[in-house]
C-alpha cells in the first residue's frame, strides 16, 4: 500500500509563492508613478488590443502584470464593483482604499484555497483634488496590500527599475518629465550592459488620471499626443564631406592641393544624446 503523499502547510505556501513569483518575472514591467496634476501609467507593451492599464471609475485607474486571463478578470470585476456602489450609494463612496481591500480579500483566498494561485500583480490608483490626496495601492498574488508613496514598479526585473526611479524621481513632475523618467527606467534593464533600449512609442502603453479633467479623469495618451510628448534623440551631425579635392587646374597632382602638415584627419562621429535622468 502506498503511502499518501504530505506536505506541510509552510512548504505549500512557500511552492505557491515561488510559482506565482515566476510567472509575475516573465512579465514586462508597469511603472506607475505621481506627477503635477495626476498619476502617469507607463506600460512596455507591444500590442494595441490587449491592455495592461485601464479605468476602473471616475477617479480611479488599474494597472497589471502576469497573466492577461487572470488579471482582466479582477479588472472587470473591479468595474463592477465600483459600478455597483456607485449606484446604489454615491459616486464619491467609490473609493481606491475600497476597491484595493476587495482585489486583496480575493487574491488572498485564492492563493490559500486554491491549488494554483493567480500569477498577477496589481496597481489601483486615485487621484484627489491635489497631490497629496493621491493614492496608490499595491496588491501582490497572495492578497498582500501596500500603499506606496511617489511610485511603484511591477514585473520582471522591477528592482533595478525602482532603483533607477529611487535615484532620479522627484514630487510634481511635469507630464512630459515624468514620461521621460518613466522610460528611462524601463529602457535601463534588458540591454547589454551598459547601453539603454529603445522603447518607441509602439512599445508602449501609456495612461494618465488627470485631475484637470471633468468627472472622469482617465485618458490614454496615443499616436501623436505620445509622440510629442516622449524625448526627441539628438541628431546626429551631418558628416563631411568625402568628396575629392578639386583643384582649378585638373592637372595638379592631389599631393601638390594637400597642405604642409598633410591631410587633415576624419573627426570622430559625434556620440549620440543621453535621455536627460
Amino acid at each position: 500500500m502506498s503511502m499518501p503523499f504530505y506536505a506541510s502547510a509552510e512548504q505549500v505556501m512557500r511552492d505557491r509563492s515561488e510559482y506565482a513569483r515566476k510567472g509575475i518575472s516573465r512579465g514586462r514591467s508597469v511603472v506607475v508613478l505621481t506627477y503635477a496634476d495626476g498619476v502617469l501609467f507607463v506600460a512596455e507593451n507591444a500590442s494595441s488590443a490587449l491592455h495592461k492599464v485601464s479605468e476602473i471609475y471616475d477617479r480611479i485607474g488599474f494597472a497589471a502584470v502576469g497573466k492577461y486571463n487572470e488579471f482582466e478578470n479582477l479588472r472587470v470585476a473591479g468595474i463592477r464593483l465600483a459600478d455597483l456602489r456607485g449606484y446604489s450609494y454615491d459616486r464619491r463612496d467609490v473609493t481606491a482604499r475600497a476597491l484595493a481591500n476587495a482585489y486583496a480579500q480575493t487574491l488572498g483566498s485564492i492563493f490559500t484555497e486554491q491549488a494554483k494561485p493567480y500569477e498577477v500583480e496589481l496597481c489601483v490608483a486615485e487621484i484627489g483634488d491635489d497631490p497629496a490626496q493621491d493614492q496608490i495601492y499595491r496588491l501582490s498574488y497572495d492578497g498582500t496590500i501596500a500603499d506606496e508613496r511617489g511610485f511603484l514598479v511591477m514585473g520582471g526585473q522591477n528592482d533595478l527599475i525602482a532603483t533607477r526611479l529611487r535615484d532620479t524621481y522627484r514630487p510634481l513632475l511635469t507630464l512630459a518629465d515624468a514620461l521621460a523618467l518613466a522610460v528611462s527606467a524601463l529602457a535601463s534593464v534588458g540591454a547589454e550592459a551598459g547601453a539603454a533600449r529603445d522603447l518607441p512609442a509602439s512599445q508602449l502603453e501609456v495612461a494618465v488620471l488627470d485631475r484637470n479633467r471633468g468627472t472622469r479623469k482617465f485618458k490614454r495618451l496615443t499616436g501623436a499626443a505620445l509622440t510629442e510628448l516622449l524625448p526627441q534623440p539628438a541628431e546626429p551631425a551631418p558628416e563631411a564631406d568625402a568628396a575629392a579635392i578639386i583643384t582649378e587646374d585638373p592637372t595638379e597632382s592631389l599631393d601638390a592641393a594637400e597642405p604642409a602638415g598633410g591631410p587633415e584627419p576624419d573627426l570622430p562621429a559625434a556620440p549620440e544624446a543621453v535621455d536627460p535622468e
